[in-house]
């Protein structure tokens, strides 16, 4: 088992909430990847190129997280950390423009200090969108979570257990029935594969495309096999950290709004465009919102002897 050395302090810009960040990356409470611990600190392991390290991170206040690792100087990985918790992203805009839109305008207080959380890679968003494409994210991440279990070997540290993403060529490496047992289809695992090829030949660079405008850069990355629109549109977002750019035609946006807009008949195309640049943290706040909505729910429904967790499979895709 791994010990965690000596923390560092690094800021954040305020206003930040480290739960509700978490769970806006996680989506699932069975993510072994991105973990929360018993102790309410978010652990994520990672290949730094070298070695598999753990990463603890915990909120001091509101203007600072600790931040420890598997090893010496836990400062190397604070730009990763800055990455995928979203940390130094300024939402002024994005609050100035909720409170314009009345049944926004709570939602958006209530989720207060949600950061916009990014995937480490633009590789791990690219299968994250694949795998989640058409399905329910309770559905897509248990098929997500065997897969990963396969592919990689998990890592204990104090307290907790974390699995690396695995890297694209592990995909391509792995047996057909490894995948398929995953629950995968073929399309998917074609897909994937073809995904993961891509990024190892260098058809899919990530420093490239992110030197792009959004929609050319989007554009670029649906030329890809198993990449389309939509699923360029999250891997711009939650890959790229695109605040600009809003996943279109999700079978589940509309249900979300209807929900949470209280049964308004809400124009999606007028409200992205009063979003504006800030469009992607409406992303957020409908799967948060979502979430916690499934969650009221599950518990309502719940007895004593059903043994499960109330949910019916009916969540939106991609949310």
């Amino acid at each position: 088992m791994k010990r965690f050395g000596l923390p560092v302090v690094l800021p954040v810009r305020a206003p930040f909430r480290l739960d509700l960040t978490v769970r806006a990356l996680r989506r699932i409470a069975s993510n072994v990847v991105d973990v929360v611990g018993e102790d309410g600190a978010y652990y994520r392991a990672l290949h730094d190129g070298r070695r598999i390290v753990v990463l603890a991170v915990r909120q001091v206040d509101a203007g600072a997280i600790e931040l420890c690792c598997t090893g010496a100087d836990a400062s190397r990985y604070a730009p990763a950390v800055e990455r995928i918790l979203g940390t130094s992203v300024d939402l002024s805009a994005w609050y100035a423009r909720a409170r314009r839109v009345p049944w926004l305008r709570p939602l958006a207080e209530n989720l207060r200090g949600v950061k916009p959380p990014t995937y480490p890679t633009l590789w791990e968003a690219c299968a994250h969108a694949i795998v989640f494409q058409q399905i329910s994210i309770y559905a897509a991440g248990a098929i997500m979570r065997r897969a990963i279990e396969r592919l990689a070997g998990a890592v204990r540290a104090p307290g907790v257990r974390c699995v690396p993403f695995p890297a694209p060529r592990r995909w391509l490496e792995s047996a057909d029935e490894d995948l398929f047992g995953a629950g995968l289809s073929r399309n998917k695992v074609a897909h994937l594969r073809a995904t993961a090829q891509a990024f190892l030949d260098g058809r899919v660079d990530e420093a490239e495309l992110a030197r792009l405008p959004t929609a050319e850069a989007a554009a670029r990355l649906a030329e890809n096999r198993g990449i389309g629109p939509w699923s360029a549109s999250v891997a711009m977002l939650r890959g790229l950290g695109r605040l600009d750019v809003f996943p279109l035609r999700d079978s589940g946006v509309a249900r979300t709004l209807t929900l949470l807009a209280g049964n308004r008949n809400v124009d999606q195309a007028e409200l992205l465009e009063r979003l504006g640049p800030v469009r992607g943290m409406l992303y957020y706040h409908l799967l948060l919102g979502r979430l916690a909505a499934l969650d009221d729910h599950a518990v309502r429904r719940r007895t004593p002897d059903d043994g499960g967790d109330g949910r019916k499979g009916d969540e939106p895709n991609g949310l």
